[in-house]
């Protein structure tokens, strides 16, 4: 399925697969991609058989490449304010889905797509791919997220020094430093990531939900509240019948039969 003219979203069991789908300009992401790339993802949220979601970019040489220069450059500050802020929520809306979201991330990901593969939950990179936030070479900064979830990932130091040199990272370099979470040969990309896919959706969906709710809204309290509202995340899932339903298998020695209720 299409969503416009530079989106696609492949259903497949239990998940869904969103491609940024503009090779011939490494798939870099203006205003229409944004909005279909928004569309995609409400799309799969609402859909009662997507578990998980996958976000990845058309062609061998590029995740996303960043935001599109060639509109950028015409832009007044206040459009260019307009561009930033919906970039900013478009990614807001991937990081605080209920679905988990992985990356694939097959080629560059620099600036916007660095910052779009940060708003997913995991990512898995191929050996080939880079990342970075090269904005300063242009004049600008970060404006997609980059200068506020680059620090939370890989520490405040860290942050700076790629943000202000412009410095793009190596895949391994990426994994050591914690951006991604598992580097795989390119072939092997999309089936990994299918992999872990299946492997998440085989579990209760509200735990996965509520887990994921925790351990984001979590990192922005204090130990003390972050534990407090773990305990009624905690709550909803022990209220499920899916937790019935774990425990009972689990005890029963067979697989568990999630039902997401």
């Amino acid at each position: 399925m299409t969503y416009g003219t530079n989106v696609t979203l492949a259903g497949e069991e239990g998940l869904a697969i969103i491609t940024v789908n503009r090779p011939q300009a490494m798939n870099a992401l203006n205003t229409e991609t944004l909005n279909e790339l928004k569309a995609a993802v409400l799309a799969a949220e609402q859909d009662p058989a997507v578990r998980v979601l996958i976000i990845t970019g058309a062609g061998p040489k590029a995740f996303v490449a960043g935001a599109d220069i060639a509109q950028m450059r015409s832009l007044s500050p206040l459009e260019g304010r307009t561009f930033t802020m919906l970039g900013q929520e478009v990614f807001a809306v991937i990081e605080n889905l209920s679905k988990p979201v992985i990356a694939a991330v097959n080629g560059f990901a620099l600036g916007g797509g660095c910052e779009l593969a940060m708003a997913c939950d995991i990512r898995v990179a191929a050996t080939t791919a880079k990342f970075g936030q090269p904005e300063v070479n242009l004049g600008i900064i970060p404006g997609f997220g980059g200068t506020q979830r680059l620090p939370r990932l890989i520490g405040r130091g860290r942050a700076k020094y790629y943000i202000l040199t412009g410095q793009m990272i190596a895949a391994q370099e990426a994994y050591e430093l914690g951006l991604a979470d598992k580097v795989v040969d390119p072939a092997a990309l999309l089936d990994t990531c299918r992999e872990i896919a299946k492997m998440i959706a085989a579990k209760a969906p509200v735990a996965v939900m509520m887990a994921k709710r925790a351990i984001d809204r979590g990192l922005d309290m204090d130990l003390a509240a972050g534990v407090a509202y773990e305990a009624e995340a905690y709550t909803t899932s022990f209220a499920t019948a899916d937790r019935v339903e774990g425990m009972s298998a689990f005890l029963e020695k067979r697989p568990a039969k999630f039902s997401g209720q």
